[in-house]
């Protein structure tokens, strides 16, 4: 079940769903805005990158140092060349109870002229808290200025059949982006490393 605008702002004011900072012009008829944020994280040079000794992205391997953090000043823009690739950030700090998701959604009007928010990760588990990270492509032929503190994104809001048990960021999960603030870069090679450690203690298990 999708939530209206006017469950929106009930469960807002009851405290379950909490948007912070929260402005009430931004609820939408099934959705809320979200503002783009003033940081952005770049991949660096490919030449650069192909000097450091691997001309690939290695999925094992952390990508932290081979992007690097762009803050833009208050009213400049940020220039997102023809087809390229960034990461951004909602100002909003957004955090779900645990019976309801959120599905993650680009704006129609910026869709228009080529631009992307998200390339798969636009469904938001219950129970996760953090600013969301955007995964901005421009797949126009021209460069295209975004503004920090635009309507770059709107969220909607299902309610689950039951609370989960075991909610976004609970202990016996891998949440690895829990908590997270600007934009945050792939996480993806601790995966190798938590399949390694569990199998590590299942074999410990076979031999007690």
């Amino acid at each position: 079940m999708i939530l209206s605008d006017r469950t929106i702002r009930e469960e807002i004011a009851a405290g379950r769903l909490i948007i912070d900072p929260y402005d009430p012009k931004l609820v939408q008829p099934a959705s809320l805005d979200l503002r783009l944020s003033l940081k952005f994280r770049v991949f660096a040079d490919v030449s650069m990158y192909g000097q450091m000794g691997k001309a690939y992205i290695d999925t094992k391997e952390s990508v932290a140092d081979i992007m690097r953090l762009v803050e833009v000043k208050d009213g400049e823009p940020f220039m997102l060349p023809p087809r390229q690739f960034v990461l951004g950030s909602t100002v909003e700090t957004v955090t779900l109870p645990a019976d309801l998701v959120g599905r993650l959604e680009g704006r129609s009007s910026l869709g228009r002229i080529g631009v992307v928010i998200h390339s798969t990760a636009g469904y938001i588990d219950c129970g996760y808290s953090g600013q969301i990270t955007l995964e901005i492509s421009n797949l126009s032929p021209l460069p295209i200025a975004l503004y920090p503190g635009m309507r770059i994104a709107q969220i909607s809001f299902a309610r689950m059949t039951t609370p989960a048990e075991r909610p976004y960021g609970h202990k016996d999960l891998s949440s690895k982006y829990q908590g997270q603030q600007d934009p945050t870069p792939s996480k993806l090679f601790m995966d190798f490393t938590t399949s390694k450690d569990e199998g590590r203690r299942t074999k410990g298990k076979r031999r007690g």
